[in-house]
């Protein structure tokens, strides 16, 4: 991976911390999204002294809020010629509805619209740099998840799981759309379901408030399917597939629709005014 440039939304904890260790650990040049300063900083600095290496970088914005992805994208265009792999890897489960500074339901802010709008504007780049890779971590619970797109924004109803799960359906959705765009275009895309490690996410999507307890071998785990993807070389014809535990997996019939992924992306458009 020398050479290469990997961007890592929500690397702060948790598997977006281990994954980027992993990477910077095989020597990619990795760039850190965080919405905290102080704990990226803290973060970025285990980093480097896990990895041993010093081509870590941090970049600040709240992915929950369009403007401040406008302004990463544009950073991240300003200071990198070529970015090589996108690991849209932050996400959030709030136990109780809320909405962003855009008035959109935060899960479906953060884990759906984030990484699709983060994506698009950074695709020029990619495909500048091909070979590239998108690489999206959704979950295993998307399974048996729907789209409801006459409450998308659950206001008629709100429970934090049954959201969570339909974000993730949209992550495999959009990633399967994804890769249809851009067949021969070099870049590729990917989702998956990464370990289930004690973190922060996994207590708030179990109904409680919590705190990272894994350890970070165990982290470091749960991140192998993340660095697998972001590394591995000849999975170029599986561009669009799900995986775990570093292999493609079968996918549900919601989950493979092609009219749904591109309806999906259509009414993404119009919420971000892409």
């Amino acid at each position: 991976m020398d050479g290469k440039v990997c961007i890592v939304t929500g690397a702060n904890a948790g598997i977006g911390k281990a994954t980027a260790v992993g990477l910077a650990q095989r020597g990619a040049t990795v760039v850190m999204v965080c919405r905290s300063a102080e704990r990226g900083r803290l973060a970025r600095q285990e980093i480097i002294d896990r990895s041993g290496s010093q081509a870590v970088h941090l970049l600040l914005a709240d992915l929950a809020a369009q403007n401040d992805i406008r302004q990463l994208a544009q950073t991240l265009l300003d200071q990198f010629p070529q970015i090589h792999v996108l690991i849209n890897n932050a996400a959030v489960i709030p136990l109780r509805r809320s909405v962003s500074v855009d008035d959109v339901e935060l899960q479906l802010a953060v884990n759906h619209l984030a990484p699709f709008l983060l994506t698009n504007l950074l695709l020029d780049r990619l495909q500048a740099s091909a070979p590239a890779r998108v690489i999206t971590v959704s979950s295993g619970v998307h399974r048996g998840a729907t789209i409801n797109f006459d409450d998308l924004q659950s206001e008629r109803r709100y429970h934090h799981t049954n959201v969570y799960s339909m974000t993730k359906l949209m992550n495999v959705l959009f990633t399967r759309e994804l890769a249809r765009r851009l067949q021969g275009s070099g870049v590729t895309a990917y989702s998956l379901h990464p370990g289930v490690p004690a973190t922060k996410l996994s207590a708030h999507y179990a109904g409680r408030e919590g705190h990272e307890r894994a350890s970070f071998p165990e982290l470091m785990d749960a991140a192998q399917t993340s660095i697998y993807l972001a590394t591995a070389p000849d999975i170029e014809h599986l561009s669009g597939d799900y995986f775990a535990n570093s292999r493609v997996q079968e996918n549900t019939a919601v989950a493979n629709d092609p009219t749904l992924a591109q309806k999906l992306w259509q009414v993404s458009v119009q919420l971000t005014n892409l």
